[in-house]
């Protein structure tokens, strides 16, 4: 366990990396991977605050967006949709949220 949000940020960055594809689809906008946004929300738990707070870190220590491999910090909402899209329990990977159809039986 680390006192360092710097470690702990990494260390989350690097499994990410490990169980996670870099983009949830193929027509991402690709500004952010998965891989960073999985680290930030680690980052959120780890301060204890909410994604506006985490975003005014952001802002102000450009050590920990550097570690993060970032250039600017992401809007508080695209934090909100990545924890709803990567941190859904009991689900897949597919960024539809539409399940999927049933298979059809013939008569």
């Amino acid at each position: 366990m680390t006192k360092s949000p710097r470690a702990a940020a990494r260390e989350a960055l690097r499994l990410a990396r490990e169980a996670l594809p870099a983009y949830s689809c193929k027509f991402s906008r690709k500004d952010f991977t998965q891989h960073q946004l999985f680290a930030l929300l680690a980052l959120k738990t780890f301060f204890k605050t909410d994604y506006r707070g985490l975003i005014q870190m952001l802002e102000d220590f450009a050590e920990l967006r550097r570690d993060l491999g970032l250039d600017k910090a992401p809007h508080y909402s695209t934090l909100c949709y990545a924890e709803q899209r990567l941190l859904k329990k009991g689900t897949s990977s597919r960024s539809s949220s539409r399940p999927p159809r049933a298979p059809s039986r013939a008569a």
